[in-house]
């Protein structure tokens, strides 16, 4: 258990480390060191590459973590992980032979709107292919206990090297076209790195032949591909279709606005690294009262966390842009539906944890389907009636309905929620505190307004918090500091 707590506090500090450079590069390098039309290209080929990793991938990064501990025999496991190399590489050569026969149509689908996009076409594959095996091997490295190295390169590595390509960008030492391949270069060396350290943890010997459960094994990653096909989908999909309706520069506009309200994921990353191994332990042991509890106070204390950081986000997200430079336009309607959307995600607190641990998870994968659909059908009819708030508007409604459909199973077949009266509290407190406090305006420069704003609507916001006993992790929490 110390290893897990170790490792959990060392990982979330990696990953505030990573989501601040992030911030910086988002909100500042990118939008100042180069071109909008050329910001929106970046978002939109890493956008892209993410909705295909998965499918090379083929679940492998799950399958792994899933199985590897059930094997005893070292000649079973030799044979297990090079079936788990082979996969993704399969699935690659078979994606990119397809890719390349019919690249020249592939760039004629750029002709018409963005064609800023055709020179590039072909990093997307090749993004693709770097994260997937990344995420095979950080697997790798997981299995043996070993993940601060692996979100170090996950999470800070990468915004790093970014950041050091802009500031190039910036002296003349690269130019855009240089600073795309240059990047491409940094994630082919960021999965050479993390292959060459899974491998010092757990050295093999390739094999070509099958471990004795493969069926099971490939039956596993080919429902893990599916769900994590949805789960990009889901959270990439508005980027690139974008792109489809739009000049490629109104992306950069939507990526600075989304980015600005997926800050309000941290405190569930932090937290789910601790829930979802006690999840599955309480599961384990049918301990389903304690399960109900977790359920419960997992819940109301991300969502009072969260519903701070929602409520400073827009009441300082003009203030913000003030900063940027003028080109850039704020589109508050997309911060306050994602914002919604990933404070809707902390309020499920563990129920992630309680679908994929329980036997119920092929139904969510269903599910999961049909909100992809839906996803695509929405982007379709939003966009070009919406413009960039379609995009918004399109992604709020197919997760907002995708996180019904998982609270409706676990009430189902769990027969618990994880709502109560402070839930209602949490949420009236959170809508006064924008209500309050968004209209109010100071006369100095963006950043003295942001930290008078923050230094009113923190101190607050969490003396009401603690006074009414809305979360009793936070009550101890603050006690512990004072």
């Amino acid at each position: 258990m110390g290893i897990v707590v170790n490792q959990s506090i060392k990982n979330v500090v990696v990953t505030c480390l990573g989501f601040g450079i992030g911030a910086i590069n988002t909100l500042f390098l990118f939008t100042y060191f180069l071109e909008k039309e050329y910001y929106g290209l970046v978002s939109y080929l890493i956008s892209a590459s993410n909705l295909i990793w998965p499918l090379l991938a083929f679940g492998v990064q799950n399958t792994l973590v899933k199985f590897f501990s059930s094997y005893s025999d070292q000649e079973q496991q030799n044979k297990f992980l090079s079936l788990m190399l082979l996969l993704p590489m399969s699935i690659a050569l078979v994606v990119g032979s397809i890719a390349t026969l019919f690249y020249g149509r592939l760039l004629d689908f750029f002709n018409e709107g963005n064609t800023i996009v055709q020179p590039y076409v072909w990093t997307i594959f090749v993004l693709a292919f770097s994260t997937s095996y990344f995420e095979v091997f950080f697997a790798w490295s997981k299995v043996k206990l070993k993940s601060v190295f692996g979100n170090l390169m996950k999470e800070l590595f990468l915004r790093v090297c970014i950041s050091i390509l802009l500031f190039m960008v910036y002296f003349k030492i690269l130019n855009v076209d240089q600073f795309i391949y240059a990047l491409v270069v940094v994630y082919v060396l960021r999965t050479l790195i993390m292959k060459l350290y899974a491998l010092g943890l757990h050295p093999f010997r390739f094999r070509f032949s099958l471990p004795k459960n493969y069926t099971s094994v490939l039956k596993y990653s080919s429902l893990i591909l599916i769900a994590g096909s949805v789960a990009t989908l889901l959270i990439d999909l508005d980027k690139t279709m974008i792109e489809r309706y739009m000049p490629i520069d109104n992306l950069a506009d939507y990526q600075l606005s989304a980015f600005i309200a997926i800050v309000i994921i941290i405190p569930s990353r932090a937290m789910h690294q601790i829930t979802y191994p006690l999840t599955a332990k309480l599961m384990n042991e049918k301990a389903f009262d304690t399960l109900k509890a977790l359920y419960s106070k997992s819940s109301i204390t991300l969502f009072a966390i969260s519903g701070l950081l929602f409520v400073l986000i827009i009441c300082n997200v003009h203030q913000l842009f003030e900063m940027l430079p003028e080109k850039y336009e704020l589109y508050i309607w997309v911060v306050i539906l994602i914002g919604g959307v990933k404070l809707f995600d902390n309020l499920l607190g563990n129920n992630n944890s309680i679908l994929y641990n329980s036997d119920y998870y092929r139904i969510i994968l269903y599910i999961g389907i049909a909100m992809a659909v839906l996803t695509v059908v929405l982007n379709l009819l939003c966009i070009p009636v919406f413009g960039i708030t379609g995009a918004a508007i399109a992604t709020f409604s197919a997760v907002f309905c995708y996180n019904l459909a998982k609270l409706w199973v676990v009430n189902t077949k769990f027969k618990m929620h994880p709502f109560s009266k402070k839930t209602g509290i949490a949420l009236l407190l959170i809508i006064l505190f924008v209500g309050g406090f968004y209209f109010w305006e100071f006369s100095f420069h963006p950043v003295v307004n942001i930290f008078l704003k923050s230094i009113f609507i923190t101190p607050s916001y969490l003396a009401i918090l603690y006074v009414l006993k809305i979360s009793p992790d936070m009550n101890t929490l603050i006690d512990k500091i004072r």
